[in-house]
C-alpha cells in the first residue's frame, strides 16, 4: 500500500501525465480534479502549492512548449493550424501571445527561433515537471549489452548550450534532405563534454542519425563517423527524457563503482527512440550507453 504522500504525488502526477496525453481536450479544473480524485473546490490550490503554477498557466505553456516545437521543428502544419491546437480561436490571438512570450512572431521563430527567450520562457514549466519527475534508478535499470559498431553522418555543435536548438533544426533539415527519417534511421546524441560546463562555450555535443550512405561534400556540415561495437551499461529513461544528467550521474556515481566494470575510452551517449511531440512528453525513451572494457 502507498504511503500517503506516496499516494497524494501519484494522483499529481497522473494530472500531468493527462494533460500531456490531451492538450487538444478541456483541461479546465472540473476535468483536471476528476483526474486526481480530488474536491475541484480545493484542487486549484493543491496544484499551484505543489507546483507553483496555476492549472491554467501549466495547461497554457504545456500546449505553446508543443506549439513551438512544431513551428521550429516540423514543417507539417501551417501556424494557423498551430494556433488553434494551441487553444486560440484565432490566428492574431495566437501571435500576441506568442510574441509576448518569446519576443517573435510564430512566423519568424519558425524561421529563425531565438533561443534564449523560449529557455526561460518555459523555466517555470520545467520546473514543475521536475518536482515529481525525480526518478530513482537500481541496479536492476541496467543491463551490459553487446553493441554492434552503428555508421553514423555526425553534426557536431560547439559552444553554448543555448544555441543547441538552431544545430538541431539544421539537423533535421539535412537528414529529411538525406531521407533519414528517425523511424528508419537511429538517432544517437554523443556527449564530449559536461551538460553544464564552466564556461559555456566548452559545451560539445555530436547529433548523429545511423547511416551506412555516402556522406556527400556538404560545406563541412556534416561528416561521416561511428559508433563503436563494443560491451556497454544500457539505462532506459522514459519521459522527461531532454535531461539525462540524472540517468547519467546514476551510472557513473552508483552503478559503475559498485559494478568492478571500468568505462571504454568513448564518451557516455544516448539513443533517443521517441521525441517530442510525435509523442507526448512524458512518454518519450532514450537509452544511455555507458560503454565498458
Amino acid at each position: 500500500m502507498k504511503a500517503p504522500l506516496e499516494n497524494y504525488h501519484a494522483r499529481m502526477q497522473r494530472v500531468l501525465d493527462h494533460i500531456d496525453r490531451h492538450l487538444d481536450d478541456d483541461l479546465g479544473l472540473d476535468a483536471l480534479s476528476g483526474v486526481a480524485a480530488f474536491s475541484k473546490y480545493h484542487f486549484h490550490r493543491q496544484f499551484m502549492s505543489i507546483f507553483g503554477l496555476s492549472v491554467h498557466r501549466y495547461v497554457q505553456l504545456a500546449r505553446m512548449k508543443r506549439a513551438s516545437y512544431r513551428l521550429a521543428y516540423t514543417d507539417a502544419q501551417s501556424v494557423t493550424d498551430i494556433a488553434m491546437d494551441a487553444g486560440y480561436d484565432a490566428p492574431d490571438a495566437f501571435a500576441r501571445a506568442f510574441r509576448q512570450r518569446f519576443g517573435q512572431s510564430p512566423s519568424s521563430f519558425r524561421k529563425s527561433p531565438e533561443w534564449e527567450p523560449w529557455l526561460a520562457a518555459f523555466g517555470p514549466l520545467d520546473n514543475a515537471r521536475s518536482k515529481l519527475m525525480r526518478k530513482t534508478f537500481t541496479t536492476d535499470d541496467v543491463t551490459i549489452r553487446d553493441v554492434a559498431p552503428t555508421p553514423v553522418a555526425i553534426m557536431e555543435h560547439r559552444g553554448d548550450p543555448a544555441l543547441l536548438g538552431t544545430t538541431i533544426q539544421r539537423f533535421i533539415a539535412w537528414r529529411k534532405a538525406a531521407g533519414l527519417h528517425p523511424r528508419t534511421s537511429p538517432t544517437f546524441n554523443v556527449w564530449r563534454s559536461e551538460r553544464r560546463p564552466a564556461s559555456p562555450a566548452d559545451y560539445s555535443v555530436d547529433l548523429c542519425v545511423g547511416t551506412g550512405q555516402p556522406i556527400e561534400a556538404n560545406g563541412g556540415q556534416v561528416k561521416a563517423g561511428e559508433i563503436p561495437g563494443g560491451r556497454c551499461a544500457v539505462l532506459r529513461v522514459v519521459g522527461d527524457t531532454h535531461n539525462l544528467e540524472p540517468a547519467a550521474l546514476y551510472l557513473y556515481r552508483d552503478w559503475l563503482p559498485a559494478s568492478g566494470e571500468e568505462a571504454r575510452d568513448f564518451p557516455i551517449y544516448c539513443q533517443r527512440l521517441s521525441f517530442f511531440p510525435e509523442v507526448p512528453e512524458h512518454e518519450t525513451v532514450a537509452e544511455l550507453f555507458l560503454p565498458l572494457k
